[in-house]
């Protein structure tokens, strides 16, 4: 017990939890912007589509029950969004970064400008 609890210690006071809540903060804002596309760029091309910007307003009355599929539908939609834009704008490059270390294939450092090689080249005869 007393392990578990030195563990969770370093677990919170450690850097995760700093990327984590930064990584929260992020990610509530990039739902935020996916949730705006989905509401006033994707939902009125589907109102152009199928003649209603929303599918809030579907439902099925049922002996008295209405059940409002319309609302999961709009749900749905907004998810895929959110999913698309997370997979293409932060795992794929991130697997492409994993894929790339993995070989071996670093970025090369850019050569210096060459007035940099000309100082330095100043510097070196002047040093001798």
């Amino acid at each position: 017990m007393k392990n578990l609890a030195k563990e969770f210690k370093e677990f919170a006071i450690g850097g995760n939890l700093v990327e984590v809540g930064v990584a929260l903060v992020m990610a509530l804002a990039l739902a935020a912007v996916i949730n705006s596309l989905v509401e006033n760029v994707l939902m009125p091309i589907v109102g152009i589509i199928f003649g209603e910007p929303s599918f809030d307003n579907l439902t099925w009355t049922i002996n008295g029950s209405i059940i409002t599929y319309g609302s999961f539908i709009t749900a749905f939609v907004s998810f895929l969004a959110v999913a698309f834009a997370v997979y293409f704008f932060i795992v794929k490059p991130y697997n492409a970064y994993k894929e790339r270390v993995a070989s071996g294939e670093e970025e090369e450092p850019a050569a210096p400008p060459e007035d940099i090689m000309l100082l330095r080249e100043i510097r070196d005869s002047l040093a001798k």
